[in-house]
């Protein structure tokens, strides 16, 4: 079976899910070109724990886990099956790998999980289950979940840290407001970062970074990065979603690790002779 990429994705604000935008275009055209995954992994910091769960729910409900939004936005569901048996198997590989993990028969997805895959897979017909995020957790432990969970990309499934690359929500303005300096200076600090694969620097982001205190005054947004690339495969292709910044200051920006580098024109016309 072909080993699946891994994403990270900014979710942004839950009203993503009404306005797609340039972010919700680019997903829809990374789902297409994907193989067909077997499942959906996905960590998100709007499900976190004292210690690792997964969630094993085979109709897995839509949690509406935010506040002061239009109506219309908490009629959606997004009614994606789950896979308890893929879930159990990602339990039993991260207990083999030093975690503490348990089995959650009845989490549903949150707003972290069920936007993002609004875009990707509009029809909800994939599998999705979760991986949540320990209270506790730090760059390093982010990064070694992340390669935890790594040989589940070669058994077709499709391993997603949703969080945003930028995430001060005190920092909000009206939708048509021009992005802010440091939110660039910081997302184009890390673009870098991911670009050159260079781990050590992506993993002390939050100490490093220009405006890193600003950009996450929390670091629980940030990490689900940290988490998709350590899943995925040493000196991989990167492919930047740059899907802007809304509200001024948050990143909409998003990666595919493990991207399909195009065949040159000439290696296309070439019919393998």
């Amino acid at each position: 079976m072909t080993r699946l990429p891994s994403l990270f994705i900014s979710h942004g604000s839950p009203v993503w899910a009404l306005i797609p935008g340039v972010a919700g275009a680019l997903l829809q055209a990374v789902a297409r070109d994907l193989p067909r995954p077997r499942a959906a992994l996905i960590v998100s910091p709007h499900w976190m724990t004292s210690e690792l769960r997964v969630s094993g729910a085979a109709r897995p409900q839509t949690i509406h886990d935010f506040g002061g939004f239009p109506r219309v936005l908490y009629e959606i569901l997004y009614e994606a099956p789950g896979h308890p048996q893929i879930a159990e198997t990602t339990v039993a590989l991260l207990k083999r790998a030093g975690w503490s993990v348990t089995l959650d028969p009845d989490r549903g997805l949150d707003h972290g999980a069920w936007v993002p895959m609004l875009h990707l897979y509009p029809e909800a017909d994939l599998p999705v289950f979760q991986v949540s995020m320990p209270a506790a957790l730090d760059p390093e432990g982010a990064w070694r979940l992340g390669e935890s969970l790594k040989p589940l990309a070669s058994e077709g499934v499709l391993i997603i840290g949703s969080g945003s690359l930028t995430h001060n929500l005190g920092d909000i303005q009206r939708e048509a407001a021009k992005p802010q300096r440091y939110a660039k200076e910081f997302s184009a600090w890390v673009r870098k970062a991911v670009l050159d694969q260079d781990a050590d620097r992506l993993k002390a982001t939050l100490d490093q970074a220009p405006h890193a205190q600003r950009a996450h005054p929390t670091t629980e947004h940030f990490l689900p990065l940290l988490v998709a690339a350590g899943a995925a495969d040493p000196e991989v292709d990167v492919r930047v979603i740059d899907g802007g910044i809304d509200f001024g200051v948050l990143s909409m920006e998003s990666y595919v690790f493990g991207a399909q580098t195009p065949p040159t024109p000439a290696a296309a016309d070439s019919g393998g002779q």
